[in-house]
């Protein structure tokens, strides 16, 4: 079964949505929605066509983002988009 490019981006974008959602990672919705749509838009440029795959290297340079932008806020450092 073949799926278009955007509909891989869309179901990759929901489960890693999700699951940050439910582990309560999720921060600003905006931000989040941003970050994980590059970055998975990236990997599928790259010729990645697994959903989970997309969505856990996606759900995991979220959260190693999340973890730096709070250490760089804690330190008063500021961050660029």
């Amino acid at each position: 079964m073949t799926i278009s490019l955007s509909q891989l981006l869309e179901e990759s974008l929901h489960i890693a949505w999700e699951f940050l959602e439910r582990t309560g990672e999720l921060g600003d919705g905006a931000e989040a929605s941003r970050f994980l749509s590059e970055k998975i838009e990236a990997m599928i440029r790259r010729g990645e066509r697994s959903r989970l795959a997309l969505s856990n290297r996606a759900i995991s340079a979220y959260q190693r983002f999340e973890v730096n932008s709070s250490t760089a806020s804690t330190l008063g450092v500021r961050t660029s988009a």
